[in-house]
């Protein structure tokens, strides 16, 4: 965010979608993929969305530097009313996105969906309890990002388990994205601007690790395996990783992917696109 040219992120994408999220998807979704063969279970998309993406935001951080004044500047929210409103409407589309993934509108996709619900909720407040224990305060944007840190962990898991253990999932979710989000991230160094590898990154992870733990056989027919679960996280994080860094740089040869320092000051929307809220 504010650091990368627009056509320089447009072929990215087409390079990413193609040469990343693809065999990704065909590894855990395809019944003849090497993860799906081990018994790697992912209902909607943790592993091959999430932690894939997780990754990726993290290898783009890495590459593209820190945007200038970061760490000495405080880069506060523009809009907390527009945050609380994009987090409903992913609250509400989330159901879309899970119960979706049973391909039927049947007794499956309702549990996903009341499954999904509940993580999401259980997310927020395992965030504000995160909040509350280091800092002795809970914050909108902080359960905005909990609810959302919610949704991505129960992203895999949303067919295969019970509401207890959704809402279970949702809240180690949020304490443990809380955590991405803080402490991991000064760890790291990167200017993760969206926090897409210490929400979706690290949620994913830890959705596709419980869903070995959690998900029943009576609910989906099929037993969680750990270690298949275990190999798929640590397998998508690292090709997603490795293969982004080497597409940023064929991108960065065609189309220079970071911008004049006067236009990242003046800010993209007016630099790239001419564009700016208000009258």
């Amino acid at each position: 965010v504010e650091r990368m040219r627009f056509g320089a992120l447009m072929l990215f994408m087409a390079l990413w979608s193609l040469l990343v999220y693809v065999p990704v998807a065909h590894w855990v979704w395809e019944p003849g993929g090497w993860l799906a063969r081990m018994g790697a279970l992912d209902f909607a998309g943790g592993a091959v969305v999430h932690v894939n993406a997780g990754a990726a935001g993290l290898a783009c951080a890495c590459y593209l530097g820190k945007r200038h004044g970061y760490g000495k500047e405080a880069f506060q929210p523009y809009n907390l009313g527009w945050t609380l409103m994009g987090a409903c409407l992913l609250w509400v589309g989330w159901f879309g996105f899970n119960g979706g993934s049973a391909l039927a509108a049947d007794g499956r996709a309702a549990l996903a969906m009341v499954v999904t619900h509940l993580a999401a909720a259980g997310g927020a407040l395992g965030w504000a309890a995160g909040e509350w224990l280091l800092r002795r305060r809970a914050s909108l944007l902080g359960l905005c990002s909990g609810l959302v840190a919610g949704l991505v962990a129960v992203t895999p898991a949303a067919g295969f388990v019970g509401m207890g253990a959704g809402l279970l999932i949702g809240a180690i979710a949020g304490l443990v994205c809380y955590w991405g989000a803080t402490g991991l991230k000064r760890w790291l160094g990167a200017d993760d601007a969206l926090d897409v590898f210490g929400v979706h990154g690290l949620g994913g992870m830890v959705g596709s690790i419980l869903t070995g733990v959690l998900a029943s056989s009576a609910i989906s027919g099929v037993q969680g395996n750990v270690l298949a679960q275990t190999v798929a996280v640590v397998a998508v994080a690292a090709f997603s990783f490795a293969a982004t860094c080497v597409l940023m740089w064929v991108t960065d040869r065609c189309i220079p992917v970071r911008v004049e320092l006067p236009d990242e000051q003046q800010g993209l929307d007016i630099s790239e696109h001419r564009e700016h809220v208000g009258p």
